[in-house]
């Protein structure tokens, strides 16, 4: 295993981002939506840090692992672990299901791979002639 400097700078500054968030917005798009697109960006590069594995299987397994959480709310599972007043609880797991969740959990994972393919791209350039 070793250490991907670049995706766990990525991973520091997205987890930066989503505690200002949470600190400093208490609801609207930015909390809500955001903060959401942002998540599943920082679980994949969070794994990218750590792991070499194909960026497809992770952006699948991260966008699958942000859904499972997504409908452990519709579940209520904080009320069946007894946690539904514990607020770092609430933080993490949410405490409330919605739709549009899951469609910026989606459209995160989506730019994650739009930018992995034209980094790739980019990096390694066709050499045919």
């Amino acid at each position: 295993m070793k250490l991907n400097k670049t995706y766990l700078t990525i991973t520091i500054a997205l987890f930066v981002i989503e505690v200002l968030i949470a600190v400093f917005f208490k609801s609207g798009f930015i909390r809500h939506t955001l903060g959401d697109f942002l998540v599943v960006i920082l679980i994949y590069s969070f794994v990218k840090s750590f792991i070499k594995i194909d960026s497809l299987i992770l952006a699948i397994a991260a966008l699958l692992f942000a859904f499972l959480i997504e409908f452990l709310q519709l579940a209520n599972i904080l009320k069946l672990l007894n946690l539904e007043n514990n607020h770092l609880a609430k933080l993490i797991l949410g405490s409330t299901f919605h739709l549009s969740d899951l469609i910026a959990y989606t459209i995160g994972i989506i730019c994650v791979l739009i930018i992995e393919t034209r980094l790739v791209r980019f990096i390694k350039p066709n050499r045919s002639h």
